[in-house]
C-alpha cells in the first residue's frame, strides 16, 4: 500500500505598499521635511501590491528604473525625490516605465536630513563621530568631535577610506580636525551656523568654487566630499529601518552614481 504525504502550504501575508509608506512615514516623519521640499509618496500606481523586494538608491536614475523593472522589483526607495518640481506634462520615459510596470517610489529627503538616525548620524558615524548633536536652527547638520585630533590631509584620507569616494576637495586653514560638522549633500547653507557652534572643520558633500573661496577666509578647514558618497551610506540605515518593520522584505542596494572621476 502506497503512502502519500499532504503537504499544506502556509499562506504568506506580505505587507501592501500602502501599508509600508505608512510605517516609514511614523519612523522617518514628513513634519521634519523643509518646507520648499517635496518628499513622500511619488508615484503609487496600486497601493494595494504587495512588496516583497525593494530597491534602494539615492537618485531614482533611467538605470534605476530600469533595473527595478528587469529584476522585479515591488518598489523604489530613494533620498532624492523622484519628482521635485511640478510637472508641465507627463513626458517622462522614466516615470511612464515606473506606472506601466506598477512600480511605487517613496521618496525621503529633507525628513531624513533631519532624522536624528538619518543621514548626517551615519555620516559622522562613518568618520569617527559618536557623540555628534544637531548645530543649526534648522536641524540639518551635527557637529562632534574626534577621538583625537588628526591633521586635514591625514583626516582625508580617513574619509575618502570610509566613504570610498576617489578624490575630495580641501580648504585648509593648517588646524588640527578636532572638533567637526558634518551636513551631507550641498552644505553652503549651513557652513555659518556651524562656525558659529565651534567647529574647526566643516565636512559637507559639495559647494560651490565661490563659496569655497569664501570658506577659506574664515579660519576652519573645509572638505568637500562629494555629494553622492556623504548621502549614499544612509541607505544601509533606511534597509534597517525596513528590516525592523517587515523582515520579509528584501532590500538591495543600487549604485546609481553616474559622475565619475577620470
Amino acid at each position: 500500500m502506497k503512502s502519500f504525504w499532504i503537504l499544506k502550504v502556509r499562506n504568506v501575508d506580505y505587507m501592501k505598499v500602502k501599508d509600508l509608506y505608512d510605517r516609514l512615514d511614523e519612523t522617518i516623519p514628513s513634519s521634519l521635511s523643509c518646507e520648499w521640499d517635496n518628499d513622500g509618496l511619488m508615484c503609487c500606481p496600486d497601493p494595494d501590491r504587495e512588496v516583497r523586494r525593494v530597491l534602494l538608491t539615492l537618485d531614482v536614475t533611467q538605470a534605476a528604473a530600469e533595473y527595478a523593472e528587469e529584476k522585479g522589483f515591488d518598489a523604489i526607495i530613494s533620498h532624492h525625490p523622484l519628482i521635485f518640481r511640478p510637472l508641465p506634462s507627463l513626458i517622462s520615459r522614466k516615470l511612464i516605465r515606473l506606472v506601466r510596470n506598477n512600480i511605487t517610489v517613496m521618496s525621503f529627503h529633507t525628513r531624513l536630513d533631519k532624522l536624528d538616525n538619518g543621514v548626517n548620524r551615519v555620516l559622522a558615524e562613518k568618520i569617527g563621530i559618536t557623540d555628534a548633536s544637531a548645530f543649526s536652527e534648522e536641524g540639518i547638520g551635527l557637529i562632534g568631535t574626534l577621538e583625537e585630533p588628526i591633521m586635514p590631509e591625514l583626516f582625508c584620507e580617513r574619509i575618502k577610506k570610509s566613504l570610498g569616494c576617489p578624490v575630495l576637495e580641501l580648504v585648509t586653514a593648517g588646524l588640527p580636525c578636532s572638533r567637526i560638522a558634518v551636513v551631507g549633500g550641498d552644505g553652503k547653507d549651513c557652513l555659518s551656523d556651524a562656525v558659529r557652534a565651534g567647529c574647526d572643520t566643516y565636512l559637507t558633500g559639495s559647494m560651490s568654487y565661490n563659496s569655497l573661496i569664501d570658506a577659506s577666509e574664515i579660519g576652519i578647514n573645509i572638505i568637500a566630499a562629494g555629494h553622492f558618497f556623504t548621502e549614499n551610506p544612509v541607505l544601509e540605515k533606511i534597509e534597517q529601518i525596513i528590516k525592523t518593520i517587515d523582515r520579509g522584505i528584501r532590500c538591495e542596494l543600487f549604485d546609481c552614481n553616474v559622475v565619475k572621476m577620470v
